[in-house]
Formats: C-alpha cells, sequence, structure tokens
C-alpha cells in the first residue's frame, strides 16, 4: 500500500471508532476485509489510528473537524507533512482537499486542546498532578515504550537481554525496577521470538513491575490476586516464590493464564470462588485507565463522570470484600493505573475510616514522567 492509502484506511478506521465501534475491534474488522494489506501496512495503519486517538483534540483542531479526515488531516499537519502530497484523490488516497480545507485554522488552539485534554477532567487533574500536569498530559500524547519483565523463575535480566539480543531484539535495563528491560528495537518480533515462547520474559510495563517490587513479598507466601485479568501480576508473584490463587470477577479474563504459568515455569491457582486467608491480598482494580491513556488513547474520551463515579463505587466494594481474605497480620494491596487522588489516595483514606484493623504502611505513585505507566500503590498492614 502506499502512503497515501494508509492514510484513507487510517480515515475509514477512525470513522467507525468515533461512531462507537472500540478501536480494537475496528482495527481487526478492517484487516479481515482487507487481506491485500501486508503486516507493514497493518502496523503503520495502527500506528496512526493511536497516533490520531492519543491527540483527538488537537489534531481535530488542526484539521478543521472531529472526523476520520480530520483528525488524519490533523496528523499530517501535527507532522509537519503538506497534506495534499496524499490528499491527492488519485488512485486509493483520500479525495483531494477541498477549499476550506487547504489552510490551517486560523482561531488558536486551547492549552486543554493543545495537551488533548478532556474538559470536565481538568480540574481533577491538575489537582492530582500539581505542578507536573502539564508534562504528564503531554507525555501522554506519545506511544509508551515497550517494556519486558525478566522472569526471575527462569533467568537473570541480563541473561534475558542477551537471549534477545540472538533474536535481534535490542533492550536496555531499566530503572524502575530491577526485572524491566526496555525494547529499542524490533519489539514486533517479540512474540515469536525464542525467548518469549521459552517464557525468558513478559510484556509488562516498568512502573507495573516497580509496583510488584514494592510489596513486602516473601517466597512462599500464599497471594490472592482479587482482580486477576489476565495475569500478568500473578505471573510476576510466582516468579519471586509466591504461592498465588488468581481470581477476577469475570472468570473469561483468566482463561490464558493456565498457558502462562506453564510457559513462566510457574504454578498458579486459578479459582472462581476464593476461600480463606492469604498472607497478601492483591487488589488491581478497575480504574478510569488515565496512567495507562498511552495505551488505550480511546478511554481518554470515552470516560465520563458518570462512569468514573460509577468505577469509584467498584473500587470501594473490591475493597471491602477483599479485606475478608486478608489473615491476621497480613496486608492489603491496593493498586490502580489511574493518576487521579479521588482513585488513589482518596479511596484508602475512605476504607481506612471505616477499617481500623489496617494502617497504612507503603503509598507509591508513578507517573509517565518515571518512564512508564501512571500506577498509584497503598499497601494495608492488618494489625493483627
Amino acid at each position: 500500500m502506499t502512503p497515501a492509502a494508509r492514510l484513507q484506511a487510517t480515515i475509514e478506521i477512525l470513522d467507525r471508532i468515533l461512531a462507537g465501534t472500540p478501536a480494537e475491534q475496528a482495527l481487526t474488522g478492517w484487516a479481515r476485509a482487507s487481506r491485500f494489506a501486508g503486516s507493514k501496512d497493518r502496523a503503520a495503519i495502527r500506528d496512526h489510528v493511536f497516533d490520531c486517538l492519543r491527540c483527538k483534540r488537537s489534531f481535530a483542531h488542526l484539521g478543521g473537524a472531529e472526523t476520520g479526515r480530520g483528525l488524519a488531516l490533523g496528523l499530517l499537519r501535527a507532522q509537519g507533512i503538506a497534506p495534499e502530497q496524499l490528499f491527492s484523490g488519485q488512485g486509493y488516497a483520500p479525495a483531494a482537499l477541498d477549499p476550506a480545507e487547504m489552510q490551517p485554522p486560523e482561531t488558536p488552539m486551547s492549552e486543554l486542546a493543545a495537551l488533548d485534554c478532556p474538559d470536565w477532567l481538568a480540574a481533577d487533574l491538575r489537582d492530582s498532578l500539581g505542578a507536573d500536569f502539564s508534562a504528564v498530559m503531554q507525555s501522554l500524547q506519545h506511544r509508551a515504550p515497550v517494556f519486558l519483565r525478566a522472569n526471575l523463575a527462569k533467568t537473570t535480566r541480563a541473561e534475558a537481554a542477551r537471549q534477545l539480543a540472538q533474536d535481534a531484539i535490542a533492550t536496555r535495563p531499566h530503572s524502575l525496577a530491577d526485572t524491566a528491560l526496555e525494547v529499542m528495537e524490533n519489539a514486533r518480533k517479540l512474540r515469536q521470538s525464542s525467548s518469549f515462547i521459552g517464557g525468558l520474559v513478559e510484556l509488562q510495563d516498568a512502573a507495573s513491575q516497580a509496583v510488584i517490587q514494592a510489596l513486602p513479598v516473601t517466597k512462599g507466601a500464599g497471594v490472592l490476586d482479587y482482580c486477576a485479568g489476565g495475569g500478568g501480576k500473578s505471573l510476576a508473584l510466582a516468579a519471586l516464590g509466591a504461592q498465588v490463587t488468581a481470581h477476577d470477577a469475570n472468570p473469561a479474563r483468566m482463561k490464558d493464564i493456565p498457558e502462562r504459568a506453564l510457559r513462566a515455569g510457574v504454578n498458579i491457582a486459578v479459582t472462581h470462588a476464593p476461600v480463606g486467608l492469604f498472607d497478601m491480598v492483591l487488589t488491581d482494580v478497575p480504574c478510569s485507565g488515565s496512567g495507562s491513556w498511552r495505551r488505550a488513547p480511546a478511554a481518554k474520551w470515552t470516560l465520563d463522570r458518570a462512569g468514573l463515579n460509577a468505577v469509584m463505587q467498584l473500587q470501594s466494594e473490591i475493597l471491602h470484600k477483599a479485606q475478608h481474605h486478608v489473615r491476621p497480620g497480613g496486608v492489603l494491596c491496593y493498586i490502580t493505573c489511574s493518576l487521579l487522588d479521588a482513585e488513589n489516595a482518596g479511596q484508602i483514606a475512605s476504607f481506612l475510616q471505616g477499617a481500623p484493623q489496617f494502617r497504612q504502611s507503603i503509598e507509591q505513585r508513578f507517573t509517565p514522567l518515571d518512564g512508564g505507566d501512571g500506577f498509584f500503590l497503598a499497601v494495608l498492614q492488618h494489625k493483627g
């Protein structure tokens, strides 16, 4: 496909997303209907789509419309590319620019539009991020790095890096966690590499790894991963020698855990109804996802106040249910990938008011300025 044809495909996919189709579904649907597109074409189109979603507000301003065509036009202007070079109307290219589209907008872009920040959430983000507000919002406009976790159950970080290099995948250690490797070259070869297939590494954000590293987990400790999802944190804890039981309110989310655990060389029990008490209960709760908007940028624009309030209510309910699985003297760990104080320290303060048997022993917050995604961790010690 030519660059212009890729741009036209981007426009079509964006229009589906703007009409309400989830981003991954729109991309997959286009790829299935477009068998002529090669892997490089699909990768380039995916990059275009996600660039436009990360910067939807500023690109819509530059392109004059919040449509697939407007966003694609804004993308080119943001990159310093003359739009008429690709909007030619020839072959499979987008239709030629009309007179209104030929000139960039004359009205100045507002601060929040330039930062691609939703108006309704700006005050909450400013209060939560303080002086880092603008820098964090700017970081969310760019693609996230690709990070790997060296699986300590099978290897060391240095050896994992050496094995990856043999597959032409260049990495470097990252300071956020002792297990973290940042991929510098050939990230798209990862899933076919011998290191990944052999379970030496797993894809996991560096800040997510840092959260695990901060937990007071000991070898042989019984851990309940109460909101396990796909099992990324369960795998990391099992690699440290913990006896992990994975649970999720939606069991279908855990379907890949047995296969992933087998590849990683660890044991993880999967349960739909946890019973008994554990040394540690991990609650990686549903949240706004504001700390990971680089990876899931559509969520920035679909979230609203009602949705935020609903997810905060769910967070509170999970904490109150999960506490009953903590043994006396054990710990309850609360994790979000949110940047908002209301989901983080605010939730912990509210919980502790009604749970005097717990005291907070650890609190850590990461933002994209630290290199990884935004994360929050609170460890609550049962007074026992």
